[in-house]
């Protein structure tokens, strides 16, 4: 008896969308640390009229950065929105299905790279595959439209910020994993392909749970319950009138969505541009990554999933959300101001201690705009946001990068101090904002 009830507790564990973000965020990391180790050791030979042999490796390494990420960022814009209009008819789990699906084949790309010993060009039809599945476009929104529906607006934000808990937990596992991963050889296939079977194997799982296993829960509250008390909870197997019963809000107000997506494009577009080059920026002198620091210093970058999570439940007893968005840019602007001058790894693990409440603004920023929707547009609205990423993504790659091997030779990090002012910038729109919110919502937040 006791066995049959935790075999139930099991399944209805793997019913709910967590399992299957753990597993792709799992595979994600592995992935992410085969390519940018691959892209290295293909452009190691890289030669360009003029400059070093370091500057010509920065200079290819950035510029397939440059086109690859680019794909991953235009080519998802289509099929995002149309799996985003499709969640929001009903079809919940259609965005997250689709969006696995293309994880799993641009993941076998890249083994197929390594198998046959095949240029890393071609993991530009990798990136095509990842793109027409919606990509992290519509993964992401997809999860967090789950996630939206079975919160209570009172809780919604630390909800949200659970999620991004486990996604950063799994990330750091994956990194320090990934790197001795990497370094397991075999005799006739070489290095990394260990890696890839495992993070396409992870990739693999996610997707069967998905399609066989995910459920959608729908939690509806009264308008006028002012204490935000559950009233009653229906699970459906993905059938389109599943969110029908949930309450709207009583009005939008169009200005402060307009301030929110301002100071989240202006944010991501911070984030992003410096994310991009830190990448290349860690495999060049004096720093010189091995595998090995590669996947610690990526492990380094999902602590802070676990830094923000705490922040949210340290910060939201005493300040609101919009004060919790500034606590977070704040953190950003100065660990990515201090990454300008790193010059040695503990700098760079110094420079990232500083980031510890990054991750704080967008899921905040996200929680924020959907209270000022009904719940049947929640998928529209937070496709839309990653939409406008993605359009962002579109400035900041081939800036960021331009501007990086402009200033390579004199001043490296002069993109993360780019970065830094973007991020001050970004405060001016969450600073408005405060001041036309509701109070009462506010006061409620700090009280829950």
């Amino acid at each position: 008896m006791v066995l049959l009830e935790g075999f139930n507790t099991l399944l209805s564990v793997f019913r709910h969308v967590e399992p299957i973000l753990v597993l792709e965020q799992l595979g994600n990391c592995l992935f992410d640390t085969a390519l940018q180790l691959l892209v290295r050791d293909q452009c190691s030979n890289a030669s360009y009229p003029g400059l070093s042999p370091e500057e010509s490796r920065q200079k290819a390494m950035s510029d397939f950065y440059l086109s690859y990420n680019l794909i991953l960022r235009l080519l998802p814009i289509l099929p995002a929105l149309l799996l985003g209009k499709v969640s929001d008819r009903g079809w919940r789990r259609s965005p997250i299905v689709v969006s696995l699906s293309g994880y799993l084949l641009s993941r076998l790309c890249l083994l197929l790279v390594l198998l046959l010993r095949l240029p890393i060009q071609v993991m530009f039809a990798g990136a095509v595959l990842f793109g027409l599945g919606g990509g992290f476009t519509a993964f992401w929104p997809g999860v967090m439209t789950l996630v939206s529906l079975r919160s209570t607006t009172a809780d919604r934000s630390k909800v949200m910020m659970r999620v991004e808990l486990l996604y950063g937990a799994a990330g750091v596992v994956g990194s320090l994993v990934s790197g001795h991963l990497f370094t397991l050889f075999n005799a006739t296939l070489g290095h990394g392909v260990v890696l890839l079977i495992v993070s396409s194997l992870l990739h693999l799982v996610a997707l069967l749970l998905a399609i066989f296993m995910l459920q959608v829960k729908v939690v509806s509250t009264s308008e006028s319950d002012e204490s935000h008390s559950l009233c009653h909870t229906v699970e459906d197997d993905d059938q389109p009138d599943a969110n029908a019963s949930v309450e709207a809000p009583a009005g939008i107000n169009w200005v402060n969505v307009v301030l929110l997506f301002a100071a989240a494009i202006l944010y991501d577009f911070a984030v992003g541009g410096a994310i991009t080059i830190l990448g290349v920026f860690v495999l060049k002198e004096p720093l010189s990554w091995n595998a090995t620091q590669v996947g610690y210093g990526n492990a380094a970058g999902c602590t802070i999933f676990l830094t923000s999570f705490l922040g949210v439940m340290l910060f939201r007893r005493c300040v609101g959300d919009t004060s919790l968005i500034l606590i977070g840019m704040v953190s950003f602007a100065s660990g990515i101001y201090f990454m300008s001058f790193v010059t040695a790894t503990y700098m760079f693990y110094l420079a990232r201690s500083l980031n510890l409440f990054a991750l704080i603004p967008l899921p905040t920023i996200r929680s924020l705009l959907s209270q000022q929707v009904a719940p049947s547009s929640y998928g529209t609205i937070l496709t839309s946001l990653q939409f406008s990423f993605t359009l962002a993504s579109l400035a900041y790659l081939p800036a960021f990068t331009k501007i990086y091997q402009g200033t390579l030779t004199w001043f490296p990090g002069f993109v993360f101090l780019m970065a830094s002012v973007f991020t001050v910038l970004a405060m001016i729109p969450i600073s408005i904002s405060s001041c036309r919110l509701p109070r009462g919502r506010c006061s409620t937040d700090i009280q829950d």
